[in-house]
């Protein structure tokens, strides 16, 4: 029986973290993406927000032709693409709005986004030639050829996604972190060149290595961990395997959650005046939770000490903490990070399945130590009386 359970658990964690391991923005790369017109551009990037991709060209002359793909917001949304020579976030951007006219047809317009209440259509202060906008399979496309200042090496870019139309004008976008995010730089050198594309992939990498390193660590592993001392131990043959098993499992867990947790501080400080506060507090309280109860383990008193009662307690009590703390802010990151809605779905099912373990080996367990009371409570007693 312990055996196979410990098959069983491994299994589990394998395929869990196996699909944890691929990245949500791999879901669809830019690469992968055709155009009906068969326009092909030198350069594509898969933007750190909104499932968005910026396919481009840059020319020798100064010209960028662009195309952005994105998803609105509902389907009868908009989508935007905007360069800003004078910042880097909304207010000062050249924008193409696209979006569905009353026949169903798709539209781009130009729009300047002079402040937060202040967007006015009106032909951009850019040189912008080969206009058009197209959609498919619910994504929308925009493309489009600026020419841009001579020596131009960077470009600041914004890009934005809405749900509603009205008499011919986008109205206002959510304020969620994706969208407040969706900005970044364009370094047209380094592409040529084959290096970086800018900011848009790296952030977006870094976000994803956050959110696997977290997930898998105190996501999966940490839950892992206490099934296999809960369940296991309960059978005489797994002692000490259960024991070596739980530590392992416990500090690869603290070692990918260390790792995770470092990523969220560069990321925070890469995010200077975006603050995720529920989430960043509860990972500082698992860090500090989970070097308390690393540590205790050097202090646990033998099983015959009067005090290894009141340290079991302490020990099941933080334990059970991170669980339940560990799996509440893998799903406030999921909230945040906000990929395909395959993910959090892949996630539910991997905590669905090692909950339905739990449940099958509590009953295996009950069922195990009741035998072992009634054998004992019925056991002859072979002793002597004496007077």
């Amino acid at each position: 029986m312990p055996t196979r359970i410990l098959r069983l658990v491994g299994l589990i964690l394998g395929f869990s973290a196996a699909g944890l391991l691929v990245s949500p923005a791999e879901a669809q790369t830019c690469a992968s993406q055709k155009f009906s017109n068969n326009k092909l551009f030198q350069h594509c990037s898969n933007l750190s927000t909104l499932s968005s991709t910026l396919h481009w060209t840059y020319g020798a002359d100064g010209s960028l032709a662009v195309a952005f793909v994105a998803a609105p917001a509902a389907s009868d949304g908009w989508i935007s693409w905007a360069i800003n020579p004078s910042g880097s976030g909304m207010v000062g951007a050249q924008s193409l709005i696209a979006f569905k006219q009353a026949g169903g047809s798709v539209t781009v317009k130009p729009f300047r986004l002079n402040s937060y209440q202040s967007v006015e259509q009106k032909n951009l202060t850019l040189e912008v030639s080969d206009v058009s906008a197209e959609s498919s399979g619910g994504q929308m496309m925009i493309f489009a050829t600026f020419r841009l200042p001579e020596n131009s090496t960077t470009l600041n870019q914004v890009w934005q996604v809405g749900s509603k139309v009205a008499a011919g004008r986008p109205q206002i976008h959510d304020f969620q972190s994706a969208n407040l995010n969706a900005k970044g730089t364009l370094d047209l050198v380094a592409a040529q060149t084959g290096g970086s594309t800018g900011g848009g992939d790296s952030r977006i990498r870094n976000r994803n290595i956050h959110g696997i390193l977290n997930s898998v660590s105190w996501g999966i592993l940490f839950p892992v961990g206490i099934i296999i001392a809960r369940y296991l131990r309960t059978f005489e043959s797994a002692d000490p395997t259960w024991f070596y098993l739980h530590v392992g499992c416990q500090i690869s867990a603290y070692a990918i959650g260390v790792a995770g947790w470092a990523t969220g501080l560069q990321l925070g400080n890469k995010s200077k005046g975006l603050q995720y506060t529920s989430h960043r507090n509860l990972g500082i309280a698992l860090f500090s939770l989970a070097t308390l109860q690393l540590f205790a383990l050097f202090l646990r008193p033998k099983k015959e000490h009067k005090l290894r009662f009141y340290w079991n307690i302490y020990h099941h009590g933080v334990g059970y903490a991170i669980l339940i703390m560990g799996i509440i802010n893998v799903f406030k990151g999921l909230n945040i990070l906000d990929p395909e809605k395959m993910w959090k779905s892949a996630y539910i099912i991997a905590i669905g399945i090692l909950g339905g373990v739990a449940l099958f080996l509590e009953a295996i367990t009950w069922i195990v130590v009741l035998k072992r009371r009634s054998s004992k409570s019925t056991k002859p007693y072979n002793g002597q009386q004496t007077i």
